[in-house]
């Protein structure tokens, strides 16, 4: 922009009447060549915030209202206009003209812009939302300026950027990268590439991109030029970019370098177009350079780069964002409390929280939880509708074509080739695997489908595609470093586990399954195939046989089991005797096997025993963090009062002895027959008779198999 001369803003300044101060802070700003305050402000030895405040007091006197950096160019196109009028020269006249044509077109393309880019609609919304002002869903996103799937790293590296407190529990949508406000990298980088998963708010990005620059928040000396790259694709009369955006009218602005150029959904465009397409972005990049230009696509979609873009990738939410969209949404829909009871539900439950760092399955939560306040008790259910967002809504309703290899492949296939990869994956251990592993098994699985090609080159180069097309098209497998690849959530990695245990009908592969049943990281697979399985009676029966086998080779532990059947007996209680018989093995877990034998002889040892067992802190899988945190903090003094309390009332007794490995196994057992009710008490359909024979043999000694 053009200085100004000290002369024409003294004079300017005395006849709005500014105070000394105002002058000073007046002169020294428009008297520069940029809109810098904070130059301004150190060169009048003042703070940031009393500069500012001085200048609203100028703003202030010529009238001039808005808020952020949109008052100062109002006032500059005023002070060049006014400049015009004493004979400036012909360069001045010039930038004077392009300021005034930058603010002449805003006001004509704000209508356009709010319409286009004011709100926002997915999946069954029944309305439209609005995306800023004080109603609006908009969360700030956060970008990564490193692609996390162009590290090179190898897998040891890559597991060592885990959640290692919680192996199971892998946090795959966790990054350890840098994560810069969305605007921040803007403004940083003219020409930018925001990559993205499906559904990550590359789109809702970019609309408020063209927002926020309407409304003056963001380069408002500039004109925002909203761009669908699917529908000028699709144009009928095929123009040329330049003339799809009005080359008459914006042409002097774009070769001023005043035009924030928005091309949303690269990956939405016809195969038959792409080419095409990517000519007109190069053409109209390189013949105005000085522009702003910001390009959205998804990741993997297509092999092409841009020589002058910086490539850079949207952040999956964090915990703050995941409440921040939550409370937006909630607000917006008039019912803020609401948004409270969403997130103590969404922070109960980790596995369907996983999800909720997508903003598209974010905003399928907030959908669900609108009417039933709650979540479906069936976790299974819930899995099946997000990925059927994923695999076929998301592009369905915008009417998007894709490449021909994928699209062959039914939605069931589809669900087929990711159930066979995520079990046999998930029985490795492999979170993480190769992509030539990744496409051997996609070779394994296509070279069998109908119409399959017989060549291997042919073959390898199908599944290679399919990779990319999952990766590209639905965001369930995801590149975490070069070559290296995981499904998106580890939810999706279980769910999937769990649909091919249900759907290969395999007597084999069930049985391979349940000897899974005390591995920790089996739990969710387990609560999701009874779950999902019609009838759940053969697979429960299985597991509980399977419990049982833990523990029937070993004597002492058996002579436990009927030491805990004698003293459950001995209760008069109307709770099931499987609950009192838990309600002993867990206080022998809890505090020693031989503090507990006589338990129930002492009313006043019972009584104080309560007393302590009430200070515990819930312990179910829920609020397993909770209680870990709790037992950090007093374990160590709860000890010390329960020995206490034994001692007083209890000579010690007989000491069972076991062994470290008798201990675990106990703890195995204990687990295992605590995922068997949790199984029962799920949604899932177990017929009665199987119902009461399992629980009313659960923790019972039982026979060497």
């Amino acid at each position: 922009m053009p200085a100004l001369p000290h002369d024409f803003l003294t004079e300017i300044a005395h006849k709005y009447a500014l105070s000394p101060e105002q002058e000073a802070a007046f002169v020294a700003l428009y008297s520069r060549s940029d809109d810098d305050e904070l130059e301004a402000a150190e060169m009048l030895h003042l703070s940031p915030s009393t500069f500012r405040s001085r200048m609203s007091g100028v703003y202030e006197k010529f009238s001039i209202g808005g808020k952020g950096s949109g008052k100062f160019y109002k006032l500059q196109v005023f002070l060049m206009q006014a400049y015009q009028t004493t004979g400036a020269t012909v360069l001045v006249v010039t930038e004077i003209d392009v300021i005034a044509q930058v603010q002449a077109a805003r006001s004509q393309i704000r209508p356009q812009i709010l319409e286009q880019c004011g709100t926002m609609r997915v999946l069954d919304m029944t309305q439209p939302i609005a995306l800023t002002g004080e109603q609006g869903i908009y969360t700030n996103v956060n970008i990564l300026e490193k692609l996390t799937g162009r590290q090179r790293l190898e897998l040891p590296e890559l597991l060592k950027q885990c959640d290692v407190e919680e192996f199971e529990r892998f946090g795959l949508s966790r990054t350890t990268e840098k994560r810069v406000p969305g605007l921040k990298a803007a403004e940083r980088h003219p020409k930018m590439m925001v990559l993205g998963k499906p559904g990550a708010g590359k789109t809702t990005f970019l609309k408020y991109l063209a927002m926020q620059c309407i409304e003056g928040n963001f380069l408002p000396d500039h004109l925002p030029l909203f761009v669908t790259l699917k529908a000028f694709a699709e144009n009928e009369e095929r123009s040329n970019l330049l003339k799809y955006i009005g080359s008459d009218s914006v042409t002097p602005i774009l070769a001023a370098g005043k035009a924030l150029i928005l091309l949303d959904g690269l990956d939405e465009v016809r195969e038959e177009d792409t080419k095409r397409i990517i000519g007109q972005i190069e053409q109209l990049s390189s013949q105005y350079p000085s522009n702003y230009f910001v390009i959205t696509c998804r990741i993997a979609a297509k092999e092409y780069t841009f020589g002058q873009f910086t490539e850079v990738e949207v952040a999956d939410f964090n915990d703050e964002q995941i409440d921040t969209f939550a409370h937006n949404w909630f607000r917006a829909k008039g019912d803020a409390d609401r948004a409270k009871l969403f997130r103590e539900n969404l922070n109960k439950n980790r596995r369907i929280k996983e999800l909720a760092s997508s903003p598209l399955l974010l905003t399928l939560l907030c959908l669900m939880f609108e009417d039933t306040t709650s979540f479906p008790a069936n976790r299974s259910e819930l899995y099946k509708e997000g990925l059927d967002v994923l695999l076929k809504k998301w592009d369905g309703k915008r009417k998007i074509e894709r490449d021909a290899v994928y699209k062959n492949l039914s939605l069931k296939r589809k669900e087929d080739l990711l159930s066979q990869i995520a079990l046999t994956t998930f029985e490795n251990k492999e979170y993480f695997f190769k992509q030539g592993n990744l496409e051997n098994y996609i070779t394994d699985f296509i070279r069998n489908l109908p119409d399959a090609k017989t060549d291997p080159e042919a073959l390898h180069l199908d599944s290679e595609a399919v990779l990319k097309s999952i990766e590209s098209h639905h965001g369930l497998l995801v590149e975490r470093a070069k070559g290296i690849y995981s499904f998106s959530h580890l939810t999706f990695h279980e769910y999937f586990s769990a649909r091919e245990i249900v759907e290969s009908r395999d007597l084999a592969v069930v049985q391979r399954f349940v000897k899974n049943i005390t591995e920790t990281r089996w739990r969710e697979v387990f609560l999701l195939t009874v779950g999902m399985i019609r009838n759940a009676d053969s697979l429960v029966l299985m597991m509980k046989q399977e419990i049982d086998y833990l523990l029937a080779g070993d004597e002492d532990l058996q002579q436990f089991l009927i030491w805990l059947q004698q003293k459950a007996s001995a209760v008069d209680t109307p709770y099931k005797p499987a609950a009192i018989r838990a309600v002993y093995f867990d206080l022998a877990l809890a505090f020693d096997l031989a503090l507990v034998r006589d338990l129930a002889r002492d009313p006043a040892l019972k009584g104080k025993l309560q007393q302590l067992r009430e200070r515990l802190p819930n312990t179910s899988e829920e609020n397993r963090e909770s209680f870990k945190q709790w037992w950090q903090a007093n374990g160590e003094d709860w000890t010390t009062q329960i020995r206490a309390v034994m001692v007083e009332h209890r000579n010690i007794g007989h000491n069972w002895q076991f062994s470290k490995e008798q201990k675990q196994l106990l703890q195995q057992y204990y687990d295992a027959n605590k995922l068997l009710v949790d199984c029962l008490n799920s949604d899932c359909y177990v017929s009665r008779e199987v119902r009461e024979e399992i629980e009313a043999t659960l923790l019972l000694p039982s026979a060497a198999p």
